[in-house]
Formats: C-alpha cells, structure tokens, sequence
C-alpha cells in the first residue's frame, strides 16, 4: 500500500478521497490554486503545494506542476478524483514516465473510451448494444445535418471527447440543426479542446442508468450494481438513487453482464462507470437498455453505490492501483436498500439554473441525518472559476420510500446564506409525485419544470421575525444584565418602530410594537400578530404566536436577512432608508451579465431590429454557454461589450433605444 499520495484536484473530491487515505493511514498532499490557498481540502491534506493562478488551464491542468509537487513531495501515487485531469492519457504518461503511480486505469485504457465515436464502434465489436446514429470522422457540417436527417428528430449532437452534459444540444427541427452544431462544437473545443462531435437518435422517453464497475490489473473485473441518474437538467444530473426503481432482476443481470465484458474489452483496471441509456417508452426491459459511453474515473455519484453495497469504492482505488486484487469477487457482492444523493450547487434555479458566486455567510448542512461530502466551510467563497458545488447530500434507508423522506428532511434542515442555491429545487422534487413513485426518466424536469421551480409566497412568520431582525430586537439576553427585562418598556405606552424591508422586489413598511420583554405586536398588511420570542441562540429563533410554538433561523448578511422556516429560504433585502423612495428605471432597456463570464458570441449591432427573446448574446460562464436575448422588442441604441471580453456579474452588455428615439 503506498505511503503518501497527492490528490490532484481540489473541493469536495479531494476531501474525500483524504478521508479514506487517512483511514488507511496514507499521507496525503494536495495541490491548490491562488483562489484555494485557503481551502477547505488544503487544510485537510498533511501538506499542500501552490501550482498556479485561479484559471483551471494556469493550475488544476498543468501536469508538470502537479509532476513537480510529487516529487518535492514523495508522493508515490496520484489520485485524480474527477474532471481535470481524470481522464487524461497523456498526464498518465507523464506520471508512469516520472515513475509515480496514477490511481486510475492505464492510458491506454482511457484512450480507447476517451473518445465516444470510438468507444462505441468498439463496444459494438464486443457485442454491447449501442445507440443508433453517426460516430464516424466526417465532420462536414452538411454531412453531418445528412445523417441526422437520415436517423431522424429529434436528434442529440454530442461532443466526441464531452461529458457532464458539456458540448451537448437536442435539435427537434432540422431547421434548429445549424445553430445547435456550431454551440455543440464550441463548448466542445472550449471544455476539453475538441470539437468533433457525434449524431445520435434522441429517444423520447429515456432513462440514464449507469453500472459502477471495477477491474485489477490480474484480470478480474466486478460490477457493482446500478445507479439511475435519470434527473437531470441541461444534460447534468441533479439527484442520483441505486438502486434503479423498478429495475427487473433479468434486466439487472443483462445490464451487469454488459458492462462487465465493456471493462474486460480493454482490460480495464480501477473504478469505471459504463453509461447506459434505456428505452422505457415500454417499461424497462433488457432488449431496450444501448451503450453511450465510458467514464474511466471515479464518478460524482459514487456514494449512493458505497451506501448500498457497504464498500469503500476510494478504498478499491487505492488498494487497485498499489497492485492487489479485487476486495470481492461477484458472487461477494450484494446491496440493500436504498440510496440518493442530491447535489447542493450555487445555482439560481429560476433563472436558468445560473451558476452563481458569493460568500457563504452562513452554512449548516444535515450532517446528523445525512452523509455531507463537502468542499467548503462557512465563510468560504463560491467562485466563477470552479464548479458551484456546494455540497452532496446523501441518505440510506431501508425502502424507497424511507430513504426519499429522510432525503427530503435532509434538504429542508439545509441552511445557506449569503449566496443563492438549488436547495429549494431539490426539495421540490423530493416531493414530485412521478419521482416519488418511481416514474422517472430524462425529461421529467423539463416537462414540469414551471412546477419545481415555482418559490411559495412569504409566510407572516418570516416577514415578522424579519422586521424584528432588522431592528435589532432579536439579541439573546445577556443573562446576567438586569435591565434586559426592561426591554422595549415605556412608561406611558408601547414603544413603535419601524422597519423597511424589501421582498421580492416590493417594498414593505412593517410596524413593530415592543409589549414587554421579547414581546412584540407585529402590524402586517395580513393583520396585527403578537410574537413573544422563548429562545434566541445566534440566529435561531424559538417563538410563540396565537398558541404555536415554532422555531426558524434568521441570519444577517451583505446582501440582507434570510429566513429559514419550515423547510424554505426566503431572502429579505434591506433598502438604505436613506436613498431615494424610486430606484432607477430602464431595466427593460439593458441587458446584463447575470454572472461572470465571457462573451463568446456577439449577434447584435447598434441600430438593429430587435425582438423580444431574439437571442444577442452567448456568455460562457464555468466551460457552459448561455443564451442572452432580447429583453423586449425595440432598437439596439448602444453595444457596449465585443467578442472575446471577459465581463463580470452586472456588467451592460448593451442597451437598447428609448422607445421614442426608436420611434423616431
């Protein structure tokens, strides 16, 4: 076994995959860039290494710098978690040529599922079932539109080298084809430097479902079961569960079967997932489940599978790569019950699943009633350089059932301030009735997505506890301070304040009478309501209100209050009493960075035609793109930004005329 190992990657991989190596009482060092010099998995490692600024291609990419770290290090080995470098065959050169071990599969192993053309014209000659559609070198884009007209719509272009729904585009209309390739073919070159892609049929009612699998360098090869990632938006998996609802024994046998000849046809060694898509338009049935691709690392998904199966897949790895056998042989091999995980990103699920950036002022994750894989601490800072991942959630249960109610209550105990996340979505679809009866498949959160992003209205509650927030009337007593019980007391009558709170974009002028101590009328457009508060511990809040005791959490930050109660987040901004009554007007007329990123695309011009949606500008923003339009129809007045730049959240990209010097 080996002694130190370095970990190649940075957030909640590599604080996991340290937590295994000290349990095995491995050394461990990490690397970091300039933006992670106090980072959460720098802190965690024996020692750490500094390889470059922010960017992913200045740091996280540079082989020769990580190289480097091994041996100033003697490191013997180097884990790569997942995306950066994972998959990289000439980083594994690199490595065996420095004479330092790579906690993965060989490169020739990568190489050959790296590409997904080639993957599957080789897990066609190894009798594995694969999709229907075009993997060949042609690239021509009106060759391309050809086969994808003879396979017919809808149709899915996918980039060769992509993964994690990067470079990826569904086209229904042959007319949308065009447009589709060229944005397949950009995300493509910019995320993995590649922009050939490959035509496959889009089946209609399809479900994601994925078999973990493990070889060793003595021929063995085992499966692990399977995950269905069916849950996903824009290509990406949002809540994975093993195993498969409603998976048949015979179907689960076939699946197992496949992927484990997948791993033997290129003598694979170490964890590896083989992908599968499934044609459920009839229910699951094993003449219906076809090959989409490879990934030959360890996946985001792995702890549903260690929770099922009791295993420690990063101990596998470890155990793999030093040279011993597999822990089990298959007939060892079992599972019970059941396992999601969810995860937590700072995403703004309303607006497009937007990635954000902020500082996490407060942070408190389920940790007593779930497993918590995270990178960051409270006080940490989600950055427009990395993947939004805040957190993983994940829950066992011994049914279905139980497990998606424990993961349910884990989600609404998750408190995250200071920065917007998913966290409300993902309660939401804990609470699907499809997902919940185990009806599930690709397209569920398009089909109802108005429905799982919908925000419920504010409760009295909140909008009182935030009013007495605001004014400072929530400070726990000091205990020893005889004067605390005088609070709010006046000697002819109640003392009345007033609060100005923002919510949802209203204003809201909220008056509080101070009854005694921690006693308050609360005047609210719903009526006046008497809280008295029983408890305050930082931002907790116990209170009493006609009878009902609850508890909710009020935390303060830059941006305002939040208010966690009953299982929701509910942001409350505090105007500056002091500016004017009227914010500026014009919204309507800009169009601004939602987030930090780059301007790929540029399709507008001063003094053109506009209308409302038209699409202007692609930002690319985290190696994803995403499609600015036309807030209105109108004239473009003024283009304030080119092809190229490098913008930032809030940044006007352009405006468009008044209407009228439109008209005129």
């Amino acid at each position: 076994m080996f002694k130190k190992i370095l970990i190649a990657n940075r957030g909640e991989i590599a604080c996991r995959v340290m937590a295994t190596a000290r349990k095995l009482g491995i050394k461990t060092v990490a690397v970091y860039s300039d933006a992670d010099a106090r980072a959460k998995h720098v802190a965690m490692a024996d020692e750490a290494f500094r390889i470059g600024p922010a960017p992913v291609s200045e740091s996280y990419l540079r082989s020769d710098k990580i190289i480097e770290a091994c041996k100033l290090s003697g490191a013997e080995a180097v884990h790569p978690g997942y995306g950066f470098l994972s998959e990289n065959p000439d980083f594994v050169d690199a490595l065996d040529k420095a004479g330092i071990a790579f906690i993965g599969p060989s490169a020739s192993s990568i190489r050959a599922m790296g590409l997904k053309d080639a993957a599957k014209a080789l897990m066609e000659k190894a009798g594995v079932p694969v999709v229907p559609g075009y993997h060949g070198e042609n690239q021509d884009a009106d060759f391309l539109k050809e086969q994808a007209d003879r396979i017919g719509y809808p149709v899915l272009i996918k980039a060769r080298a992509g993964g994690g729904g990067k470079g990826m585009r569904r086209v229904d209309d042959p007319k949308d084809f065009a447009d589709a390739l060229k944005g397949a073919q950009r995300e493509g070159q910019a995320s993995f430097g590649d922009g050939r892609v490959l035509i496959e049929k889009y089946l209609t009612k399809p479900r994601h479902i994925e078999i973990q699998v493990f070889g060793d360098s003595h021929g063995n090869a085992v499966h692990l079961f399977e995950r269905d990632c069916s849950l996903q938006r824009r290509h990406q998996k949002v809540i994975e569960e093993a195993p498969a609802p409603g998976m048949p024994e015979e179907m689960r046998q076939a699946m197992g079967d496949a992927a484990v000849t997948a791993a033997k046809a290129i003598d694979y060694s170490g964890a590896g997932t083989i992908e599968f898509i499934a044609d459920v338009s009839e229910g699951l049935r094993s003449d219906r489940f076809y090959f989409m691709e490879m990934n030959t690392r360890l996946q985001v998904e792995h702890p549903v599978t260690e929770l099922i199966t009791g295993e420690d897949l990063v101990e596998w790895q470890l155990r793999v790569a030093s040279g011993e056998p597999l822990p089990k042989r298959q007939e060892d091999l079992a599972f019970n019950g059941w396992a999601f995980e969810a995860r937590l990103y700072a995403e703004d699920a309303p607006k497009g699943f937007l990635p954000a950036i902020g500082t996490l002022e407060h942070l408190a994750l389920p940790e007593d009633s779930a497993r918590v894989d995270s990178g960051v601490r409270p006080g940490d800072e989600i950055t427009p350089f990395y993947d939004p991942m805040i957190a993983k959630v994940i829950v066992h249960g011994p049914t279905r059932q139980a497990a998606l109610g424990k993961l349910l209550a884990s989600l609404e105990a998750t408190e995250v301030a200071g920065c917007v996340t998913n966290a409300g979505f993902l309660a939401a679809l804990c609470r699907h009735k499809g997902f919940a009866a185990g009806d599930v498949d690709t397209g569920l959160i398009d089909r109802d997505l108005t429905q799982l992003i919908e925000e419920p209205s504010i409760p009295v509650d909140a909008i009182a506890l935030a009013a007495l927030k605001a004014l400072g009337l929530t400070k726990p007593a000091s205990g020893n301070d005889p004067f605390d019980t005088l609070a709010g007391w006046r000697i002819w009558s109640a003392s009345r304040q007033y609060a100005l709170l923002e919510i949802a974009g209203e204003r809201r002028d909220v008056e509080v009478h101070a009854l005694g101590y921690q006693r308050f009328a609360v005047q609210l457009e719903e009526g006046s309501r008497e809280y008295a508060l029983v408890k305050v511990d930082g931002g907790a809040i116990t209170y009493d209100c006609d009878g009902h005791r609850a508890r909710a959490v009020v935390v303060e930050d830059r941006k305002g209050l939040t208010v966690f109660l009953g299982g929701h987040a509910f942001p409350v901004a505090l105007p500056d009493t002091l500016s004017a009554d009227e914010e500026a007007g014009g919204a309507d007329d800009q169009l601004v960075a939602p987030m930090p990123g780059l301007v790929k695309v540029l399709n507008a011009r001063a003094g053109e035609a506009v209308t409302k949606d038209q699409p202007l500008v692609i930002l690319e923003a985290m190696k994803m793109e995403h499609t600015l339009k036309a807030p209105r129809d109108g004239v473009i007045g003024e283009v304030l930004v080119a092809e190229g730049e490098q913008v930032t959240d809030g940044t006007v990209l352009l405006a468009l005329a008044e209407e009228a010097d439109a008209a005129a």
